[in-house]
């Protein structure tokens, strides 16, 4: 079945002056590959994979061009225009996409960029944005386990942290404690599940827990060793922040690293940082 609004991998039917008909379904029974799009030596019986929209006269077309966001997504997009239906957000697409008055959680500004929602409107047949987050995302209890790996957004900074959306579907939090790098809105970043809480609100994290996230910063630390010949100003004296700055990690995860390399021999520790012994240095090198 087609999907509008998504990455779809169609059969060419037949070949055109200006470009390629593509095989579609029961409703968009083809669609037009433009020219300029076609890959070289496109030919009827090829498979390609195309992106499908609707163009600015509202005709379903495909093209070989990502979009930066594609429906079911949330993404940080730029404001090209504004007009007196909405606000037109460049996607990397020669169309905008129009975030409609009614879907703005605030009146949009050219040149500013914000945290959208694409989605296929039924009602208009376009595919339109959206500001109003909420109404996008899963109210349905999430089934993460502590640890799995997920795909984060940072949407927005409060006193006690950073509220961000897991996997385009769930709300989440990670606590400012537990942030060791700068986060910007609209960021995607790498993150881990903390913990499912009872009420349903899910804690995550920006570095693996347990001795796996130990042993990953291990690997770091002689790396870090080897490229400012084979020492480091840092000690368990040393401040978080300082800490933070080399390896954007807390100062708990830094010692437990640095005892784990003492305890392997790879590593001295001094009284003004650590010192890479000279067997770990050859087996590094």
């Amino acid at each position: 079945m087609l999907e509008i609004g998504k990455m779809n991998t169609l059969k060419v039917n037949r070949l055109v002056e200006f470009g390629a008909f593509l095989a579609g379904d029961e409703t968009y029974e083809e669609i037009l590959l433009p020219q300029r799009y076609m890959p070289k030596g496109c030919q009827p019986g090829d498979d390609v994979r195309v992106f499908v929209y609707f163009d600015s006269e509202d005709r379903i077309i495909a093209t070989t061009e990502t979009p930066l966001a594609m429906v079911g997504e949330f993404a940080l997009l730029r404001v090209a225009q504004t007009t007196g239906v909405g606000a037109f957000l460049s996607w990397g697409l020669s169309k905008d996409v129009l975030v409609p008055f009614r879907e703005q959680n605030e009146r949009m500004r050219k040149g500013q960029s914000y945290l959208v929602y694409l989605y296929f409107d039924e009602q208009s047949h376009r595919i339109v944005a959206s500001s109003r987050l909420d109404r996008y995302l899963d109210k349905e209890p999430a089934r993460y386990k502590p640890g799995e790996k997920v795909d984060l957004i940072v949407r927005h900074r409060t006193e006690l942290g950073y509220h961000v959306i897991i996997n385009n579907r769930h709300r989440g939090f990670i606590f400012k404690e537990d942030v060791f790098q700068s986060l910007k809105y609209g960021q995607p970043v790498t993150g881990y599940i903390k913990r499912l809480r009872d009420d349903g609100k899910i804690d995550v994290l920006l570095q693996k827990q347990g001795y796996e996230k130990v042993d990953v910063l291990s690997k770091k630390i002689l790396k870090a060793l080897l490229d400012h010949d084979g020492f480091l100003p840092l000690t368990d004296k040393s401040a978080p922040q300082e800490i933070s700055a080399w390896f954007k990690v807390s100062k708990k995860t830094f010692k437990k690293a640095v005892g784990a390399l003492y305890k392997r021999r790879a590593i001295e520790i001094k009284k003004n940082g650590i010192m890479l012994t000279k067997g770990a240095e050859k087996e590094e090198r």
